[in-house]
């Protein structure tokens, strides 16, 4: 997990962060993925937007498959359950595999059934925000379909926009650095619709 710690925290008088927390899950077992790029550019540009972030992705949602029945959790899915229970906005990021979300992803995101016993269950009334990558644009829209629809059943809202990467694309350079001008306003814009939906929603300004 990568947790931000910039900009300087705007606190009130007992001390308390009051920037928007956003989480971010996604990405591959591969580092660097462009999964995993997209959904850390989305989250830097939220930062620099006033919010405070927290990344899970590769080898931070490599965990068990989730089991209801199971009420043991290893070390990270505790950590990624607990950033979700205090999040005021979630961005997801998954390739399109086989026409649909990745396993990898699906089952962290199976992992918020642990918040069905809480006051704000699920995700209720939080923005939800989504970015698919795929090499194609048949596969890269249907994965953002389902993550819209995942989404909603999770009582959250998804953004009106929801990046849909072709990776056949040259959008990144050899460094890895974002060189798709249309690629990096639909992150800015995601990352802006994510903390306007979570501040008109209450939460930490």
């Amino acid at each position: 997990m990568t947790v931000s710690t910039t900009p300087a925290a705007v606190g009130d008088a007992t001390g308390r962060d009051e920037r928007p927390f956003v989480v971010g899950v996604g990405g591959t077992l591969r580092s660097g993925s462009s999964t995993e790029r997209a959904l850390r550019h989305c989250l830097s540009a939220a930062e620099r937007l006033g919010a405070r972030t927290a990344v899970f992705s590769g080898p931070d949602i490599n965990l068990p498959m989730y089991n209801p029945h199971d009420t043991v959790r290893t070390p990270a899915a505790t950590a990624l359950v607990e950033a979700l229970r205090a999040a005021d906005a979630v961005v997801i990021g998954s390739p399109g595999y086989h026409g649909g979300i990745s396993g990898l992803v699906k089952n962290a995101l199976d992992y918020i059934e642990d918040l069905r016993g809480d006051p704000v269950v699920y995700l209720d009334n939080k923005p939800w925000g989504c970015i698919t990558c795929a090499y194609g644009w048949q596969a890269a829209v249907g994965t953002l379909g389902q993550l819209r629809v995942i989404g909603h059943a999770l009582r959250a809202w998804p953004t009106p926009l929801g990046v849909a990467i072709n990776s056949a694309d040259p959008v990144w350079d050899a460094e890895g650095t974002l060189v798709d001008s249309t690629v990096n306003a639909q992150l800015e814009l995601l990352a802006a619709q994510v903390l306007s939906f979570a501040r008109a929603s209450g939460a930490r300004s």
